[in-house]
């Protein structure tokens, strides 16, 4: 099957949706089919080969965030190019509304067309404005694809219909053991934040009112922080007492991104809002680290309520303190932890998740109509038996 991939968000860019995107790629290739993504680049020679550059990316105020995106004359017929080029059996455009590449594919596209969300937001001034838009845009989906029960219930408030719920994957198999990230001192405590560092919703200030207690009671802790940002700007913000503890470095790759993860003894997602499902999050359990995350709804869905890691109340840095000082002096715990989160990850293994995927590629190639509730149902089935 020839299967184009619509990545509305920069692929140079760290973010939810584009290490979906790739995942899915990937695992597509592995199963033989041909699999062509269009994302915005910063650096278009760094490109895989199988992603295509569709333009100069900008900053945009999206969804409590910045989005990374791209649009205007000249993205609208490499859009147009790369469809006619590519000849797709299928093509997949994720966050469908998102502005930019999405929604230009959806209207520059015929045949069978598949749409899944990430986001979740409770109002969304960009889909309330151009919901007619929006709407004869989704009228050409034949499948539509919710990563969790939140961005379902964003569809239907602000799109209207419904959607199938696959989650969101990670390649388990990815995260097996590939050396420590130099730096991490193995004979000291660690924690690790990852996200983009000055971006509020991350809740990397949440963290930073936190540290000055944890260390008091851990004093040989190493904090790293990673993710794109002002790092000195932050530094200069923290608690002197703090700043000898912490550890910036910036942007990671995909492989140090996972070589930081399985250096450090706990990842804290301190995220205070705006997360639909929390892919970072399965990716640290995929690494056989332990988790401390805020009790987000869709990160107690992820963590079952606490059986898969720990959780604290959403921007308390006081709750947050306590349960991290808990957990890194208390080994047997963070072991018991990184079990539970390693057996919760399989449910959201790739290898498992694409078939539910390539059911709805093949069920609106083969039939040409929507999904039906039979096939929903099917995939509802598949999950509770994970």
């Amino acid at each position: 099957m020839r299967i184009g991939l619509v990545c509305p968000y920069a692929w140079d860019v760290p973010g939810g949706v584009r290490s979906h995107v790739s995942d899915l790629a990937l695992t597509l290739q592995e199963r033989g089919h041909q699999v062509s993504v269009l994302a915005p680049a910063e650096d278009p020679g760094d490109l895989p080969a199988w992603v295509v550059d569709g333009g100069r990316p900008v900053s945009v105020p999206y969804n409590g965030s910045v989005a990374k995106v791209t649009f205007g004359l000249k993205t609208t017929r490499r859009v147009r190019t790369w469809i006619r080029d590519g000849e797709f059996d299928v093509l997949h455009v994720h966050e469908p509304v998102a502005p930019g590449l999405s929604l230009i594919a959806l209207w520059a596209a015929d045949g069978p067309l598949v749409g899944t969300w990430h986001s979740s937001t409770a109002r969304s001034r960009i889909l309330s404005a151009g919901y007619y838009v929006a709407q004869t845009a989704m009228e050409k989906l034949s499948g539509r694809i919710a990563v969790s029960e939140d961005a379902r219930r964003t569809l239907v408030a602000h799109v209207g219909g419904d959607a199938v719920l696959i989650p969101n994957g990670v390649r388990v198999a990815d995260y097996a053991p590939c050396g420590r990230l130099p730096g991490v001192d193995p004979d000291r405590p660690s924690l690790l934040f990852l996200g983009r560092i000055d971006e509020p919703r991350k809740g990397l200030d949440v963290l930073a009112g936190a540290l000055a207690s944890i260390t008091a009671a851990v004093p040989d802790l190493q904090v790293i922080i990673a993710g794109p940002g002002d790092a000195q700007e932050r530094l200069d913000r923290m608690d002197p007492s703090i700043r000898g503890h912490v550890t910036f470095l910036g942007r990671l790759s995909d492989q140090d991104k996972v070589r930081a993860l399985r250096s450090v003894d706990l990842y804290v997602a301190p995220h205070t809002g705006g997360e639909s499902f929390g892919i970072v999050l399965i990716e640290a359990m995929a690494a056989g680290t332990p988790v401390l995350a805020s009790d987000l709804p869709a990160f107690r869905r992820v963590l079952l309520d606490g059986a898969a890691g720990g959780m604290f109340a959403n921007e308390d840095a006081a709750d947050l303190s306590r349960e991290a000082i808990s957990l890194l002096t208390d080994p047997a715990e963070r072991a018991r932890l990184a079990s539970a989160g390693t057996e919760r990850v399989q449910a959201f293994d790739w290898a498992s998740v694409v078939e539910d995927v390539l059911a709805v590629y093949e069920a609106v190639t083969v039939t040409g109509e929507p999904v039906t509730e039979d096939l929903r149902g099917q995939i509802v089935g598949r999950l509770a038996g994970r």
